[in-house]
């Protein structure tokens, strides 16, 4: 773990507008854990009263992340229904619910790779269901992996080789508001950027532009596909102007030492975002056949590219799989996967799922819209999510919820803990290391208990049912 340094300010010292200044630490080439870029440059500032900053890193998603987290952090207590109760009392409400359900449901999923590890063994003991808040984007992804595979690259072959990035129905900065700078530092190559199908994004600098920015998407991929297979464009071309843009694309591309294709899944329009992400990576199969070409895909924030990926290892398959309990009843298989089936606002909405896991340990994401008043409810969240969710359950706007909910705060991986995460290119992974030390526990730690207290549950319950009469 990487230890502060001696305070840079002095805590003594005063300011005729403010008074005396709060002591401040920092943590240097600290990791940052909001965005899957897992930017690891950074001097994170803790003061006194353990709020935390960066100044000297331009990045406005960890600025509002970071403004989350303060001394209050201390004193967020669990809670059931909204009133603060002991960390125990939390765990046996919850594992009572987790016992009584059939059909419960882990979402959310925003963690890291041992809280990924302890949730799967806690759905094998309750026959739970794992998808994560981001499952839509995630899910397309794999789909068009599975169905035709993938030339996937990465940060670091993009910094290195690539000199013409394709970014394709996307603006990268948007969520990750240093890609520019991490597939530039340390590296002179000069490089152009094309954005297909979208804006430009206004991060990009100067050597980029756009190119049918309001075409439709499927149509461009219909007849990229087609030129890329050699189809001349005048063959194509039907007054839009789309097949002359793309063959001219393609004469830089064949001219490029090195493309890298850029695509945002959750930036990609639904229902049918793998269907693009195929036609995509059918695209660049045909550009490797003469040249070199690759997909960085990003997304995966929240944890849900580790999540994901530990959870495939663990049972060979990715999430949105349902986990059997061992004993299950004959006939039931102990692995279910279906992208479309266990699809979290499907399963709430069609009242499939009896009970909720909602896992949020580093964004305060809300409950799910789709959750039914009288489904039970675990929430495993960010002390920043308490106040909310118990406006949530209190407001005379929102119908009011009559199962239980019950909150325990939770240590956010990279600033109350240490931890894993996969990097956006899921080529690395990434150690994080705590910013500040409020002792809340980790969302492996209170899955682990759950683990216990359901073992504890069932065996009561065997003893019971083997006590004569």
């Amino acid at each position: 773990m990487h230890e502060p340094t001696p305070p840079i300010t002095n805590a003594n010292a005063t300011s005729a507008a403010s008074g005396p200044l709060p002591s401040v630490s920092a943590t240097h080439d600290w990791t940052c854990p909001f965005c899957p870029l897992l930017c690891d440059d950074i001097d994170a500032h803790l003061s006194d009263d353990q709020s935390l900053a960066a100044p000297a890193t331009q990045c406005a998603r960890l600025a509002a992340a970071l403004a989350r987290y303060d001394g209050s952090d201390n004193v967020c207590a669990p809670s059931i229904d909204g009133s603060p109760v002991s960390l125990e009392d939390a765990l046996e409400e919850a594992s009572a619910i987790l016992m009584q359900a059939r059909r419960p449901l882990f979402g959310g999923c925003g963690t890291d790779i041992a809280g990924a590890r302890a949730l799967y063994e806690l759905a094998a003991g309750c026959g739970a269901t794992l998808d994560s808040m981001h499952g839509d984007a995630l899910s397309a992804a794999t789909l068009a992996l599975q169905d035709r595979g993938a030339f996937f690259t990465t940060l670091s072959e993009v910094r290195s080789r690539a000199d013409l990035l394709v970014v394709f129905g996307c603006e990268p900065a948007a969520r990750h508001p240093r890609f520019y700078e991490r597939i530039a530092s340390g590296t002179s190559t000069q490089r152009e950027i094309r954005f297909v199908c979208c804006a430009l994004d206004p991060a990009a600098d100067t050597c980029a532009e756009s190119m049918l920015a309001d075409a439709s998407p499927h149509d461009v991929l219909a007849f990229w596909s087609a030129i890329a297979e050699g189809r001349k464009p005048e063959s194509l071309e039907n007054g839009s102007g789309i097949a002359t843009a793309l063959a001219s694309l393609m004469e830089r591309i064949v001219a490029a030492r090195y493309t890298a294709f850029v695509i945002e899944p959750a930036a990609l329009p639904q229902p049918h975002a793998a269907l693009l992400i195929e036609a995509l990576h059918r695209i660049v199969k045909a550009i490797n056949r003469t040249n070199r070409a690759g997909v960085l895909t990003l997304g995966g924030a929240d944890g849900a590219l580790s999540v994901n990926q530990t959870v495939t290892w663990l049972s060979g398959f990715p999430l949105r799989t349902r986990v059997s309990t061992p004993d299950r009843p004959p006939g039931t298989p102990p692995l279910d996967h279906d992208p479309y089936r266990y699809r979290t606002e499907r399963l709430l909405a069609a009242r499939e799922a009896d009970a909720l896991l909602w896992i949020a340990s580093f964004d305060p994401h809300p409950l799910p819209a789709a959750l039914a008043a009288d489904t039970p409810a675990i929430v495993l969240g960010t002390p920043a999510l308490a106040s909310a969710l118990a406006s949530a359950i209190t407001s005379p706007n929102t119908q009011p919820r009559n199962a239980k909910t019950v909150f325990i705060p939770v240590a956010t991986p990279g600033i109350d803990s240490d931890g894993h995460l996969f990097r956006v290119d899921a080529s690395v992974v990434v150690p994080l290391h705590a910013a500040r030390h409020v002792a809340l526990p980790s969302v492996a730690s209170i899955a682990a208990q759950l683990v216990d207290h359901l073992a504890a549950g069932r065996a009561a319950r065997a003893a019971l049912t083997r006590r004569p009469a």
